[in-house]
C-alpha cells in the first residue's frame, strides 16, 4: 500500500533523523513529505523506528495517510517529482 508520510518536527537533529529513516522506506517528494510503498510488516517496522524519534506531546507531529488503489488512480500531480512506483522486486 502507498502511504503519504508527513512530519513537522521542531528540533533539527530529530527532524534529520526522521528524514534519514524515511529515506530508507520511500521517496522524498517535498521537504517533509515522503511516499512509501509498504507492506503491513514494513509499516509496523517503520512505526517502531520512528516512534522514539519525536516529542509527540510537545508539538512534533508525524502523519501517515494510506492511499488505496482506487484513490491512487485519482491522484493529480502538478510539477515534480512524479508519483513514485512500487519497487518491481524486493531483495530480502
Amino acid at each position: 500500500m502507498l502511504y503519504v508520510v508527513t512530519y513537522d518536527i521542531t528540533d533539527n537533529k530529530r527532524r534529520q533523523k526522521v528524514a534519514h529513516i524515511l529515506e530508507g522506506y520511500g521517496s522524498r517528494v517535498q521537504f517533509s513529505v515522503f511516499e512509501c510503498h509498504l507492506s503491513r510488516k514494513q509499516y509496523g517496522k517503520l512505526c517502531q523506528r520512528l516512534w522514539p524519534q519525536g516529542h509527540w506531546s510537545e508539538g512534533d507531529s508525524l502523519r501517515f495517510y494510506p492511499i488505496s488503489g482506487h484513490t491512487l488512480a485519482q491522484v493529480t500531480i502538478w510539477g515534480e517529482p512524479p508519483l513514485t512506483n512500487p519497487p518491481s522486486s524486493i531483495v530480502i
